[in-house]
């Protein structure tokens, strides 16, 4: 991935608008952001691009790393040396300005005047502490907005992504936990008194259940609200898994660099029991953040020891999500306490509650992730098909354990395929396909097969597989053994049923689940468009899909069934808040919002929870993460965002709520900053992007503002893997990237149009009226205090200034040139080359050291480099004026051929010929020879009685026999009327 910075125009404004520059990091990334706002104008920025490659300027770079040798270790120790030999080097710290280098140490990079790339550099090699981004809270009186758990966030930030409305106070107000739901019910007039009165206490209950859902990034609080108020029945514990999860909520909080360990977590236990569940959820939070790899063994068996079902589901979620993948055998043995099918047979049995039994089981597929460990998948493969044993052993919600094996099968074969190696015997997917179908049952081998025997004496399922149990958990087992495997035979057994009547046979559910497998195997077949949506849908269904989509909107919809049109709905929400994850999208948003205010119907518990969920997703981190699309992230999606609801807030029997956390395994900050290193605030820039090709599409640049949400940076075009490094470096730290406002320019939030910019636009672009502006505008450029106040007591008209005038319009054009081109270190520069021709006018230039280093400046701009330089990158600003130097060539031009017609030839003819000279003309003789190079007579050709040059008739033998002096042709075309004898002077 090439690392450039380049300066292009950007003119979206009407009327005359001037058009503005940017200094852009070629970040490579791109993201389609059409909430963002675009100001009509482009605002200069030099981005801190601790990536970029080593792009600098090449014949810079040796002026750089010799300027030791020079003398000069800082700027400091230019200003001491004479203009003409520090202009290289200032002339290469200007080219390097734009296209630094990315190993260049921190001197270097506070030496060519880029502070945000030493600031980028200090803050990536120091410890990480308090974030340039967060979000101070004042100690004072919290209103009841702030008290909402997202208090903490960076709102100056979200005021940059969202500046054009109120939809962050929008979704703190439908997620705000701490307060009663209010639910308004209209009598109609069909509806008795008596009758009213009982559907105000049904949405009273519905209400209460609703506020124990509400609880996505809530903290813990001790609001407490009468539940037992009228005629309702309410369970003691419905609040116990609201409860956990303001616990994981609170936990999510503490970021992953944090530094805490063992003792800090046992000290916030909380001592009374009523808080056991949020703390359940707080522990579960801090695996998820990876904090749990620090707790002490004796510590995990203490709160385990406690019996407390929500800390054990917590505890045992929260270290396996730690140890992903990691195979750690502590972790395991921890494990395989609470799963019967992992102890001998001959161990004693434990009585775990069933949900442990679940969260365990998730637990091995976290910690096994990817490993394809065949004892492991042995087990789990066996238990995806458990039959209810007697005495209601393994009767209750069997459900939820089979998927729960499922997906940890999945987890632990995630992606390998066809290619499980020592597992051929297993016949793995046969074995899966033969869950989701159903079938007779396979005699159970192993050391458990003994358990097996004896049929339960509750449940008669014979020796047939019961689908309704299996089926998920298979189904997404074989989604992820064979995830972006792109195996047609494997989809083929997850095809949608081609008839009326085989559809008979399949739950709309267990469609929905094939339809989800089937799409994640054929990974690369996945198109953003209706053809792709319309392939996956068998031709007789189209007829259904139609009336189903009338049915949406007609009076008669509870014909398609309330509860299948509900988890349509709510499905759909969620796969729209999962593609546009952090951005925060404003249509999405709306339907979040509008589902929130259902109620009534079968909008039950779980379909609250989706949506808020989505609303969540929608928000992630406050704009900060979205998800990303690895194996792994997929894995925990599948397990967060399983498609069935729970009907009530302690409803586990189909899915365990607390999975649904574990969508912060798949969340990665992708988030860019730009924050500008002279105010320490965060700002907008324009970045430019580039996705790398593929089979769908060919490489592709695009532009956005940031702050915004980068893509995955696997789709952007990379060249050397160090740098991708160091962007998730960037990324997982806040994304902060360090930029610097050029002159004249005036940030988005200050100026979002760019009217006060207009006139260093016109500057900027070198107007030919630049002197017309009025010195006191200075102060939009720079706050240097010599600067300003060289504007004021050298550029500042007054009255009467006769022939001042011209020298102070000299001092404004160069005042501006310098600030709006960034160069102001080359004001003396330029005023010294200035005094210096205006004493040359006036023969009063005793010394000719400064018209050396005019010389020298000149030269330097005329080589050939410089010139082949320009050639290559016509776009890039010059450090000097280019209006400037042909002037002050002409100027010293005109006043040496003035001083040689006025008598000059005659002393320049003593000089040659070795005659007396005259005093007063000994000044402007040695300006002459030194600015036309003229060598000593005595390495002049040898010249004959009258001065002439012997034997040359001629100016091209003159010119031949001068070859070896080097010697300019400007300079012979004025010497040739002296060295030919000819009485008329050649002056060009």
């Amino acid at each position: 991935m090439k690392r450039t910075r380049k300066i292009k125009e950007v003119d979206e404004t009407e009327g005359q608008q001037a058009p503005q520059h940017w200094y852009r990091s070629n970040f490579n990334y791109q993201r389609t952001c059409p909430e963002n706002p675009k100001p009509q104008d482009g605002k200069e920025t030099k981005a801190a691009d601790p990536l970029a490659e080593n792009s600098s300027t090449p014949e810079a770079e040796p002026a750089i790393r010799n300027e030791k040798k020079i003398g000069a270790k800082d700027l400091k120790d230019l200003e001491t040396l004479p203009f003409g030999v520090a202009l290289p080097i200032r002339d290469a710290i200007y080219h390097c300005r734009e296209q630094p280098a990315s190993d260049w140490p921190e001197a270097v990079c506070l030496l060519i005047g880029r502070q945000d790339l030493s600031k980028q550099a200090c803050e990536g090699n120091l410890p990480r502490g308090k974030s340039v981004l967060s979000s101070d809270v004042p100690s004072g009186t919290e209103t009841e907005e702030e008290d909402d758990g997202m208090n903490d966030m960076n709102h100056e930030v979200m005021s940059l992504i969202w500046s054009e409305d109120l939809r962050v106070q929008d979704v703190r107000r439908l997620l705000q936990s701490a307060h009663p739901v209010r639910v308004n019910v209209v009598q109609y007039p069909e509806l008795s008194d008596h009758e009213f009165i009982e559907e105000k206490e049904n949405r009273k209950g519905e209400s209460k259940t609703i506020l124990a859902d509400d609880h996505w990034r809530a903290p813990p609080r001790n609001t407490t609200v009468d539940l037992n108020s009228g005629n309702i029945d309410v369970p003691p514990n419905m609040t116990s898994w609201a409860s956990f999860h303001n616990g994981v909520a609170a936990g999510l909080k503490i970021a992953p660099a944090s530094q805490i360990d063992s003792a800090w977590i046992v000290y916030n236990k909380p001592k009374h029991a009523e808080l056991a569940n949020e703390y359940a959820g707080f522990l579960m939070a801090l695996g998820l953040n990876g904090h749990l790899t620090k707790l002490a063994t004796l510590n995990i068996h203490d709160y385990l020891t406690k019996g407390h079902e929500m800390t054990s589901i917590g505890l045992l979620l929260g270290v396996s999500a730690a140890k992903l993948g990691t195979m750690d055998m502590s972790i395991t043995r921890l494990l395989s306490i609470h799963i019967p099918a992992l102890l001998p047979p001959t161990s004693t049995e434990l009585d775990v509650p069933h949900n442990v039994q679940v969260a365990a089981v998730v637990g091995i597929g976290l910690v096994y992730q990817g490993t394809a460990h065949r004892h492991t998948a042995e087990v789990l493969l066996a238990e995806i098909g458990r039959p209810p044993g007697p005495e209601m052993e393994y009767c209750t919600d069997r459900e939820s354990y089979s998927l729960a094996a499922g997906l940890a099968l999945g987890m632990v074969c995630l992606g390998h395929g066809s290619n499980l190696i020592g597992m051929s015997d297993l016949n793995v997917p046969e074995q899966l396909y033969q869950y989701m179908v159903g079938g007779h049952r396979r005699f159970q081998t192993g050391m458990h097969r003994e358990k097996h025997k004896s049929p339960s004496y509750q449940i008669k399922e014979g020796d047939t597989i019961n689908v309704d149990v299996t089926c998920p958990g298979a189904t997404l087992a074989l989604a992820m053994i064979y995830l972006k495997t792109n195996n047609r035979s494997i989809a083929d057994w997850l095809r949608a049923p081609d008839t009326m009547y085989l559809l008979d046979f399949v739950k709309p559910e267990f469609l929905l689940l094939r339809t989800l497998a089937r799409c994640l195997i054929l990974w690369d077949d996945i198109l953003p468009n209706s053809k792709w949506v319309d392939s996956n849908v068998p031709q007789f269904y189209h007829k259904f899909a139609k009336d189903f989509m009338t049915y949406l909107s007609a009076p008669n919809a509870s014909v398609t069934g309330p509860y299948n049109l509900e988890t349509c709905l709510s499905v759909v929400l969620l796969s729209l808040a999962m593609v546009m994850a952090g951005s925060g999208n404003l249509k999405v948003l709306q339907l979040c919002r509008f589902l929130h205010m259902k109620t009534g119907g079968e909008m039950n518990y779980g379909f609250h929870l989706a949506h808020h969920m989505a609303l969540g997703l929608l928000f992630l981190g406050g704009g900060r993460y979205s998800l990303s699309t690895s194996n792994s992230s997929i894995a925990a999606l599948l397990c967060a965002l399983y498609p069935h609801f729970p009907a009530h807030s302690t409803d586990n029997r189909y899915h365990l709520q607390a999975l649904r956390h574990l969508y912060v395994l798949a969340a990665e900050p992708r988030l860019l900053v730009p924050v500008d290193v002279d105010t320490n605030t965060p700002c907008y820039a324009l970045l430019e992007v580039t996705y790398k090709g593929t089979q769908w599409y060919e490489q592709t640049k695009e532009e956005l503002m940031a702050p915004t949400l980068l893509p995955e940076l696997h789709l952007l075009k990379q060249q050397v893997r160090k740098l991708q490094q160091e962007e998730k470096s960037i990324l997982s730290k806040d994304g902060v990237l360090y930029v610097k406002l050029r002159a004249g320019q005036l940030s988005y939030k200050e100026d979002p149009m760019g009217w006060q910019s207009l006139l260093a636009q016109t500057v900027a672009n070198r107007n030919s009226e630049a002197r017309a502006f009025k010195p006191e505008t200075i102060s939009a450029f720079t706050s240097d205090p010599a600067l300003l106040s060289f504007a004021e007591y050298f550029c500042k008209p007054t009255v009467n200034m006769g022939q001042k005038q011209e020298i102070l319009d000299l001092f404004s054009s160069v005042l501006y040139e310098c600030v709006t081109q960034e160069t102001p270190e080359m004001l003396p520069a330029y005023i010294a080359m200035d005094q210096a021709i205006r004493r040359l006018g006036r023969r009063e230039m005793s010394e000719t050291s400064e018209l050396w280093q005019i010389k020298l400046v000149l030269e330097f701009f005329s080589s050939r480099s410089h010139q082949e330089r320009l050639q290559n990158h016509p776009k890039r600003g010059l450090f000097m004026n280019s209006e400037f130097l042909p002037v002050v060539k002409c100027t010293i031009d005109n006043t040496l051929d003035q001083w040689l017609q006025a008598g000059g030839d005659m002393c320049v003819h003593a000089y040659l010929s070795g005659q007396p000279l005259e005093e007063s003309q000994l000044s402007m003789l040695a300006c002459f020879l030194v600015y036309h190079s003229v060598p000593a007579p005595r390495h002049l050709p040898p010249l004959g009685l009258e001065g002439r040059v012997s034997r040359s008739t001629s100016f091209a033998e003159l010119l031949f026999k001068f070859k070896q002096l080097k010697m300019p042709v400007r300079a012979l075309l004025r010497l040739a009327p002296l060295l030919l004898g000819n009485p008329q002077p050649m002056v060009m």
